[in-house]
């Protein structure tokens, strides 16, 4: 049963309308949630016109809207509250869910694994539970997938390589266990390039491994659904999920959302556990890598994170960092500051050089000032990443291979090269800090920063991405937090900005991502 609000009648909405709508639906719903008042405005939907398989653009449209798909189109947030309002059962939801990604994922390759029979008896469960008067969790019947690098118990975990076709772990991840103990139901694992690093011919931006093949972008399926997310991102984006849990290392998380036109956050490194991502990196690379949800809204990001976040006892780096509301945060009062490229270096495409021009101008009316400034020595930084990551000519890589039995790592071959010398690696940590601690007092002249997740939209898939993946690596680096969220198109793809806060402050970051989003109306369907 679709509920009545969310029934709409055919025909594309402008986008003044979408915008107008968004916001209100973001604002409303996270009242709903912290304070438990207001009323939610149902969004109107923009149905997409059917088209014919289009050889110029790789998608193969779909015949008609399903009558479910509305449902499906929604936020975790909104899914949250029609099952706890008993508007929808949890089995109803889960099999809307189930039948969209059966309809999309044969087009996409997104979701690798699935676990559909058990999702189903978490959902008569969560029905029963809510018949009886007790709620779950905030999540309560909302279905997720989960990035195919991180464990879930019962569920095949692979890590994208061989060695592991078949491996099934038996405790879920810190970041799964409190998703599922909110309430969420697994419906699959989805795609991540060979160790989530990237394998084989396809560049570092395509999620493609040995394993499952290739994952495409719903937008254009010539094109990537970028890396190591990208089953994620797609899924997400196509909506055949609530929301996905992904990680990044190099822009894994935000990379995907860019491309696929989605939200996503990468925390202030020590946020969230890492406890159970079973590539366990360790040593000079343990504070690059953070997971974090994948949602279509912005305001999905801020009823997720909070319940991910926070000390385990099993991942030593966390901080007990209260979380601030983002409700809280006063537009008025921020300093902002906007970059689109930086001394030639990573060269932006002209639309995603207006689409952060845009962003720039909605935010002077709103924030307190707004400013063109690029990070004091940028260039510098981004080109530490490279050098830290491979500087042990990828033995790293080849000794996570060891431990699972892959003896064919495409990945550790694609990036062999000299390995440095004790001397030459402590130069370059020494260097790293150097410039982690000139970046942060830049920033202290800003509270935010807007600037592009990569220098153009979606690749054609064969094409490198990683010359526009400087934008996302540095904050890998300095570890901090840093949202996506799609401000901009190039034709039909997407164009995601991230918007970047001092440590520990995502709620300035996602302030400002739900005000980006209320203007350019955020996540689209894609045609497919």
């Amino acid at each position: 049963m679709i509920p009545s609000e969310l029934q709409t009648s055919e025909g594309p909405t402008d986008s003044a309308s979408r915008s107008a709508t968004t916001g209100s639906v973001a604002r409303s719903s996270r009242r709903r949630f912290l304070a438990t008042a207001g009323r939610w405005v149902a969004p109107t939907v923009a149905v997409m016109t059917a088209r014919a398989a289009s050889a110029s653009t790789g998608v193969r449209y779909l015949a008609s809207k399903h009558k479910t798909d509305v449902l499906t189109e929604s936020s975790a947030t909104r899914l949250a509250e029609l099952i706890r309002e008993k508007k929808v059962s949890a089995v109803e939801l889960v099999n809307a869910y189930i039948e969209r990604i059966e309809r999309v994922n044969p087009h996409l390759n997104a979701v690798v694994t699935k676990s559909y029979e058990r999702a189903l008896q978490e959902a008569h469960a969560a029905d029963t539970a809510l018949a009886q008067g007790r709620l779950l969790g905030p999540l309560h019947g909302v279905p997720m997938t989960v990035k195919d690098s991180i464990d879930t118990a019962g569920v095949r975990t692979t890590w994208g390589t061989l060695g592991r076709f078949d491996h099934v772990p038996d405790k879920d991840a810190t970041v799964v266990a409190r998703s599922r103990a909110a309430g969420a139901i697994l419906l699959g694992k989805t795609n991540t390039p060979e160790f989530t690093i990237g394998s084989g011919s396809y560049s570092v931006g395509t999620s493609m491994n040995l394993v499952f093949g290739l994952t495409r972008n719903p937008y254009d399926t010539r094109r990537s659904a970028a890396g190591s997310s990208g089953g994620a991102g797609a899924i997400v984006a196509a909506h055949g999920t609530g929301f996905d849990i992904g990680s990044d290392f190099g822009g894994s998380i935000r990379s995907p959302c860019h491309n696929n036109g989605i939200a996503g956050i990468k925390a202030t490194a020590g946020r969230v556990s890492r406890t159970g991502h079973s590539v366990d990196y360790g040593g000079i690379y343990d504070s690059q890598q953070q997971l974090g949800p994948m949602a279509r809204r912005v305001e999905d990001l801020i009823l997720l994170t909070p319940l991910m976040a926070g000390p385990d006892s099993l991942d030593a780096a966390l901080v007990p960092a209260p979380f601030r509301d983002a409700a809280a945060v006063d537009l008025k009062g921020l300093k902002v500051a906007f970059f689109s490229d930086v001394e030639g270096h990573h060269k932006s495409t002209p639309e995603t050089v207006a689409t952060v021009t845009r962003a720039a101008r909605a935010l002077q009316s709103a924030c307190r000032s707004v400013e063109e400034s690029a990070p004091d020595e940028y260039v510098a930084i981004w080109a530490l990443y490279p050098k830290l990551r491979f500087a042990d000519s990828s033995q790293w890589i080849k000794r996570i291979a060891d431990r699972v039995g892959t003896n064919f790592p495409a990945a550790g071959r694609r990036f062999d090269g000299p390995m440095l010398t004790v001397p030459e690696l402590s130069a370059l940590i020494e260097e790293r800090d150097r410039l982690k601690r000139k970046y942060l007092q830049w920033f202290q002249k800003y509270d935010v920063l807007i600037c592009p997740t990569n220098a153009s939209p979606a690749r054609v898939i064969g094409e490198d991405a990683a010359p526009g993946a400087g934008y996302t690596t540095i904050y890998n680096l300095t570890g901090w937090p840093s949202v996506v969220v799609r401000c901009g198109s190039a034709g039909e793809l997407p164009i995601g900005l991230q918007v970047v806060a001092r440590p520990f402050r995502e709620d300035v970051a996602f302030a400002v991502a739900e005000h980006l989003e209320s203007v350019f109306g955020g996540w689209r369907p894609p045609a497919i």
